[in-house]
């Protein structure tokens, strides 16, 4: 069995009701519910939260719910931990162990059911790779270019240059340092070891495990604010959604 597993908790601080905000008509976590629908691979779709807007969703979508647990709806909560717990559960629900699972969140509209596929694939296909994910190209915020404020009140490195090599080779082109791939959040599909061995996991994001697959897309994003709606309508106008 391969099951899809959506998280989205009720409490929102830097964007209230995210999860749920109408984009081009439908509440945001539709369009990863749809992708999930209509992926051929999937065969069954679980939604953890806390929420009971997210749970009458989720049903309508034929999504069976899971109750997230209250120490996991805080805004200290990581989302790999609901992913864990969401793994566990659907485990003792269905008395074996899925053959892979496809992690979404309510907030990541960004995703297409032909993608997940591809993912699916690439991991029944390479049984080296822990995970296959959604990633896009940003360029304008490679690490090259990021600051962070120092004591002084003033712009510093927020790496230091000589991590990148001979900073006398470095410019201020977006490009010089090749492409910058972040993990969009749009899907993480995983194997379960990945899950019930979490610590062994690359950071940011350990539930990808250590050999990771890029599913390259543009425009990926997880909503954390609400100034991104639009593009996120930008992408699934683009993607033919109206």
């Amino acid at each position: 069995m391969i099951a899809a597993l959506l998280i989205g908790r009720e409490g929102s601080v830097g964007f209230p009701g995210k999860n749920v905000y109408p984009v081009l008509g439908k509440p945001l976590m539709v369009y990863p519910l749809l992708a999930a629908k209509n992926a051929k691979l999937v065969d069954k779709i679980y939604t953890s939260t806390d929420s009971e807007k997210i749970k009458t969703i989720g049903r309508e979508y034929g999504a069976e719910i899971i109750d997230r647990p209250q120490e996991l709806c805080t805004k200290e909560a990581l989302g790999e931990h609901a992913f864990v717990h969401g793994y566990r559960t659907i485990k003792e629900r269905t008395g074996k162990d899925p053959e892979l699972i496809v992690l979404l969140f309510c907030n990541s509209a960004t995703i297409l059911p032909e993608t997940i596929d591809a993912g699916i694939d690439a991991l029944k296909n390479n049984p080296h790779y822990d995970s296959a994910v959604t990633v896009s190209r940003y360029n304008m915020w490679s690490p090259l270019r990021a600051r962070k404020i120092g004591q002084d009140g003033l712009l510093h490195p927020f790496v230091p240059f000589e991590v990148f090599g001979d900073p006398k080779t470095l410019n201020c082109d977006r490009d010089s340092q090749g492409d910058a791939w972040f993990a969009d959040m749009s899907v993480s599909i995983v194997r379960p070891y990945c899950l019930e061995h979490l610590d062994d996991g690359l950071l940011p994001q350990k539930w990808m495990g250590q050999h990771i697959y890029p599913l390259k897309q543009w425009g990926g994003c997880d909503v954390d604010y609400e100034w991104q709606i639009p593009l996120v309508e930008f992408w699934l106008t683009k993607h033919g959604f109206t």
